[in-house]
């Protein structure tokens, strides 16, 4: 925000969002987020949105399987495979 105005971006940005609305969240469960902002020294709403993209840019594990049984090839013998270990753990 400059001189108390948002920017061009800023203000697209915020135009093209969607709205996401939680009914009949347990109270205990509202507290305990609202903790975990607050630790996070984020907004209820800024801690959430952070969650929530995480949730969507994290493969699920059938996405990963589904990844792993469509490649083929590249194949490591068995001593290279312990080679290149040892290698990442120096």
């Amino acid at each position: 925000m400059v001189g108390g105005l948002h920017s061009r971006s800023e203000g697209m940005h915020h135009a093209c969002m969607t709205t996401v609305v939680v009914r009949d969240l347990p109270d205990d469960i509202h507290r305990k987020l609202q903790e975990r902002a607050r630790d996070a020294g984020q907004s209820l709403q800024q801690y959430l949105t952070v969650q929530l993209a995480r949730l969507a840019t994290t493969p699920t594990l059938d996405e990963v399987i589904n990844r792993i049984t469509t490649r083929s090839g590249g194949r490591v013998g068995f001593q290279q495979a312990v080679a290149d270990l040892d290698a990442d753990r120096d």
